[in-house]
């Protein structure tokens, strides 16, 4: 390829850069670089590592350096996240786990290794600066429903999160719940019918405890009306839980 060709290259990635925020991280994909093009780009994007001007992550993987007065600041965990969680724009995973249920504020504890579910693929990162392990995503993950699903896994595993003190933790997705439109409950309830039973009956409790009725018929038919569920809830923290066996 010709020192002019190379030298246009490097123009529309600097040109493509301007329109990248300081730190938000990107792929060639988000550079318009065409295949035959990778080689070149690959040696501009090695000057541009070189003149501090972008960094790499990992392989193939860069970011804008965010300058403060306490030095540069690196990208949160969710923006280094994101190429793994979308594809061609389209959004196929989402982070669960314990880094999850600590921004929820159900545990203090801080995880090594960050846990993303997809049903498209699994998704396991072992680099110095990030760890990253599959977990099981019970439907298909888009830009519409992964927020669903967060909740839903916080239900899920709500016994297993550790550090997790209950009646604040209960308290916590009530108060998520009461913020969800009418509409919103009723999607999570359809999503909720592909989770285990124990996900169904705590949000059945849940919901009827912030007065909801019409949604609940699906989720109290999913379930057999003799099993029982064991969370750890006294009747104290959720005065529902009776009605659905949760104990």
């Amino acid at each position: 390829m010709s020192y002019l060709c190379n030298m246009n290259i490097t123009k529309k990635i600097e040109k493509k850069l301007k329109t990248i925020n300081e730190g938000e991280t990107f792929t060639y994909k988000e550079l318009s670089i065409e295949k035959n093009e990778y080689q070149s780009a690959a040696k501009s994007i090695e000057r541009l590592i070189k003149k501090g001007i972008i960094k790499r992550i990992s392989p193939g993987i860069f970011f804008k350096p965010k300058q403060t007065v306490f030095g540069e600041l690196l990208p949160k965990e969710e923006e280094i996240l994101k190429p793994y969680l979308y594809k061609n724009g389209n959004r196929i995973a989402y982070i669960t786990g314990i880094y999850l249920y600590n921004k929820l504020g159900l545990t203090t504890q801080i995880p090594q290794t960050i846990k993303i579910a997809s049903r498209e693929k699994e998704i396991k990162v072992n680099k110095s600066n990030l760890k990253v392990k599959p977990a099981k995503s019970y439907v298909d993950v888009t830009n519409k429903n992964f927020q669903y699903l967060e909740i839903l896994d916080a239900i899920k595993d709500f016994r297993k999160i550790p550090d997790l003190n209950i009646e604040t933790g209960v308290r916590i997705l009530l108060n998520i719940l009461k913020e969800l439109k009418k509409e919103d409950i009723k999607k999570i309830v359809k999503n909720s019918l592909k989770y285990p039973p124990r996900t169904r009956a705590l949000l059945g409790a849940l919901l009827e405890e912030i007065g909801i009725k019409g949604e609940l018929n699906d989720l109290k038919n999913s379930l057999n009306p003799l099993s029982e569920y064991s969370f750890g809830i006294k009747k104290e923290t959720l005065k529902t839980a009776e009605n659905w066996k949760i104990k």
